[in-house]
């Protein structure tokens, strides 16, 4: 086979896992969902600034999605064009590749970042202090991040992630998870610890609840929990 007949098959099947990797994302919520069962938590029942707050992120969330789209039409058009550019438009594929493996779930990942340790003697933090926490660590820069409770393997956390469940009765992605309850996040260490710790934040949330937050920052931590990705059921690439 042609040297560059081989490039093109090449770029043709790397740019395909890299379209896989996007609509596996875009198939599913743009943001983490919460139904809490039994606590009366739920959209219904929130405060307008929640409901301000749930909207931002799930805006943020979108527009960050559609700048993958618009990404990956340009290295579409690249790898089409094939050429001296195909190499480059390869390599551009690859690297855009790992970013949404990573992104979606599907590979582990390693990097600085913090480890949290929130303990629940009572029994009363429930799925919506958990959510609060999840999307404060998305909203401060967080790549990557698994959740895991007493003696269970951990969660990683994707797109598509659902928590629910009163103090005690803690559920995500369908697996009852107890406390304590491990997170691990992949960020900036100080840029996640301040997040948590503003005043009126998570840190505090978890005390008002009847538990206790603790943060270690470390320049290395790791995220091996793995997502499997799902074949789309509705939605198609558009125009």
């Amino acid at each position: 086979m042609p040297s560059s007949t081989r490039t093109r098959t090449r770029s043709r099947f790397a740019f395909a896992l890299l379209a896989v990797l996007l609509m596996a994302a875009l198939g599913v919520a743009i943001v983490t969902q919460v139904s809490s069962t039994g606590s009366g938590d739920n959209l219904d029942s929130a405060r307008p600034a929640d409901l301000l707050a749930v909207l931002g992120n799930l805006n943020q969330r979108e527009a960050a999605l559609r700048q993958e789209i618009a990404g990956l039409e340009q290295t579409l058009s690249k790898l089409e064009a094939g050429g001296g550019s195909s190499g480059a438009a390869l390599e551009e594929a690859k690297a855009r590749l790992s970013a949404l493996s990573i992104q979606v779930g599907t590979v582990a990942a390693t990097g600085p970042g913090v480890t949290l340790t929130v303990e629940d003697p009572g029994s009363s933090v429930g799925s919506e202090v958990l959510l609060d926490l999840i999307q404060e660590l998305r909203a401060a820069g967080a790549e990557a991040i698994e959740i895991s409770g007493s003696g269970s393997e951990p969660i990683r956390i994707g797109v598509d992630s659902w928590v629910s469940g009163g103090g005690g009765n803690v559920t995500v992605d369908g697996r009852r998870i107890s406390a304590p309850f491990r997170i691990v996040a992949i960020g900036d260490p100080p840029t996640l610890a301040a997040a948590l710790n503003i005043p009126g934040g998570v840190v505090d949330t978890v005390a008002r609840s009847g538990g206790q937050l603790r943060i270690v920052q470390s320049p290395q931590v790791t995220v091996s929990a793995l997502r499997e990705v799902k074949p789309r059921q509705y939605a198609q690439p558009g125009n």
